[in-house]
């Protein structure tokens, strides 16, 4: 055993699901509504890829990690995440979009391009919340 992580990213969980039955054994759409149906659609994968597209990161970075671990030592993936943990506390004020540079050079993004690099950022969004507000908000103040 080398110790590395498995190539195939295992499920962190099941969901089942219990639907409010009708006396014929299907759901009461007149009773519960639409909605009671619909959660099962809502909380099942939509594909068998799903659950390993969503912890590809994850499981990239722990793989580096091990990587790492293995041909520099131990403080080569603690030096990493601590400059990682550096980096993702680095903030501006809240009405200022940050790019995240820092920490997305350190995990590898910056060489992917996403959905979340294209589609319906909100930091580029017509319209602008008061800057003010924003800020009281995050302290607490409101």
């Amino acid at each position: 055993m080398s110790g590395y992580p498995t190539l195939r990213p295992q499920p962190q969980f099941s969901k089942t699901i219990e639907l409010p039955k009708g006396p014929y054994g299907v759901p009461d759409s007149m009773m519960h509504g639409f909605q009671a149906s619909r959660v099962a659609a809502d909380l099942t994968q939509a594909h068998p890829l799903q659950a390993s597209e969503e912890q590809w990161l994850d499981h990239k970075l722990k793989m580096d990690f091990v990587m790492l671990k293995n041909s520099q030592g131990i403080q080569a993936p603690l030096k990493l995440k601590m400059e990682h943990f550096a980096a993702s506390k680095m903030q501006r004020l809240p009405c200022l979009n940050s790019s995240n540079l820092m920490a997305d050079i350190l995990s590898g993004r910056e060489e992917l391009i996403g959905f979340e690099d294209i589609l319906n950022n909100p930091a580029e969004s017509e319209v602008m919340g008061q800057p003010h507000a924003m800020v009281e908000r995050r302290m607490g103040l409101l």
